[in-house]
């Protein structure tokens, strides 16, 4: 029967190490972006308990069922597969102390692939390979998100309300802040409960913020991530005014309804983009940097002021100011991996255009920082250190994925297909640095594209 077995040393207790696990959104944390797995039932870390999930594999889903048994509280747990895609498929985890301090992580799963021989000779080399892949993924995000954890450790735990908590990163944020021990509160959009909705959850509209105020358990911190989709089509007359609308409106009578709960929050995390600078060729930008000219850059400058509003109330304001979040997942990145794993990828216009990038882990690593750390307020720019032209990354994202990428999109055709976004998106140069960031001790776990692309699609490997 084949076996595998990955070790790694983790810097925290194994009781800790043990808690960090067994908490609601470790399993989402641990799932590789790469792959699409949906929990239907998740389930707490005790004797008898089960976890159903959905693994897609070409285009089926796989059930699976795992049971968790041989449970001990801060040592170990096992999974055993009750019913999914292996004949046979026990997995261990086992957190034990480390002689010179910390714990030692260690994953041992045991499996058989159906079809016996035929089986084995068809996929068995596959599937080893997969197994490698996912637990250097899950060693390396539990060390990492451990460690951002670790560096707030004395400051108390706290309520945190999240609009967007669905999206690409406020799915994300939320399984890692409540890995941390933090209480997250989704602010749905809408007037109804859905039947079974989690008491965790507040409606809000953009059109009235909160709603019923009153009556809302009071949140130490408010993340503000909702707003209409930038780059999803193309920019119509009417799409403009819901982006505008979903943003500006939408943060302003947020803001206003703060004002209304039974105690307004101590700080307001507001996502902004770094189009607020528009585009300035090769110019370092800063976060002192003045806005700059477009509908994006209007827009940013609008949304940051109306959560300023909320400065009247005595919140902390931070505004982050994203670049593209890289995930196979979604966004920007997803939308380039069909043509670039057919070879069809390319230069964008004259490929010299700056782009400023930060990987969803560093997103919502930037999120954390900024409510916990309460010398931030203002600007911040959410990027990685090192920015590349359109050319580099065309470069690194083929050289990730093995592909050529001898397929140029001129700027008149780029304009062609995109309209007025081409030139705001696609063809800017936007050559911003994180120096709020950098200047809090920060630490950036994807501060390098190569190895951050290799990481996200599964191409790195345990050392």
């Amino acid at each position: 029967m084949p076996t595998a077995t990955f070790e790694s040393r983790i810097p925290v207790p194994p009781a800790e190490l043990f808690a960090w696990h067994a908490r609601t959104g470790a399993f989402e944390r641990l799932s590789p972006p790469w792959q699409q797995i949906a929990i239907d039932h998740p389930a707490p870390v005790e004797e008898g308990t089960r976890v159903h999930l959905r693994l897609k594999k070409g285009p089926l889903w796989l059930k699976w069922t795992a049971e968790h048994r041989d449970v001990e509280p801060g040592r170990r747990f096992t999974d055993v597969q009750t019913s999914g895609p292996f004949s046979r498929w026990v997995h261990r985890h086992e957190f034990e102390p480390h002689a010179s301090g910390g714990s030692t992580l260690r994953d041992r799963i045991e499996y058989r692939l159906p079809g016996g021989l035929l089986g084995r000779m068809v996929a068995g080399s596959s599937v080893a390979n997969d197994l490698e892949a996912t637990f250097c993924y899950r060693h390396a995000t539990t060390a990492r998100d451990l460690a951002r954890h670790q560096r707030f450790r004395v400051r108390p735990r706290q309520r945190i309300a999240i609009t967007g908590a669905s999206g690409l990163v406020g799915t994300g944020l939320r399984a890692f802040l409540t890995t941390g021990g933090h209480r997250v509160v989704s602010l749905r959009r809408g007037r109804r409960s859905a039947p079974g909705e989690s008491v965790d959850s507040v409606h809000w509209t953009t059109e009235a913020g909160i709603l019923e105020p009153q009556s809302v358990e009071p949140f130490d911190a408010v993340v503000h991530l909702a707003g209409e989709s930038i780059a999803s089509g193309r920019w119509t007359a009417a799409r403009k005014s819901r982006i505008r609308d979903s943003r500006v409106n939408g943060t302003r009578n947020l803001v206003h309804s703060l004002a209304e709960l039974p105690r307004p929050p101590k700080t307001l995390i507001c996502a902004s983009a770094i189009g607020f600078y528009g585009s300035r060729g090769d110019r370092i930008l800063e976060e002192t940097a003045a806005a700059g000219d477009g509908f994006l850059a209007e827009t940013c400058r609008e949304w940051e002021a109306a959560s300023l509003e909320a400065e009247s109330l005595g919140v902390r304001v931070v505004r982050l100011r994203f670049g593209i979040i890289l995930t196979p997942s979604g966004g920007a990145l997803a939308k380039m991996l069909p043509p670039f794993r057919l070879g069809l990828g390319g230069v964008l216009g004259s490929g010299r255009q700056h782009m400023s990038w930060i990987s969803i882990d560093d997103a919502v690593g930037a999120i954390h920082e900024a409510v916990l750390d309460e010398t931030l307020t203002g600007a911040v720019n959410a990027v990685a250190p090192q920015p590349v032209t359109n050319r580099e990354f065309t470069q690194a994202l083929g050289k990730a994925l093995r592909r050529p990428t001898g397929f140029p999109v001129p700027a008149p055709a780029a304009r062609l297909a995109f309209g007025e976004m081409a030139d705001e998106m696609l063809l800017s140069s936007t050559r911003v640095v994180p120096s709020r960031l950098l200047d809090t001790g920060f630490a950036f776990h994807d501060p390098d594209l190569d190895a951050a692309l290799a990481r996200l699609l599964g191409k790195a490997r345990m050392t």
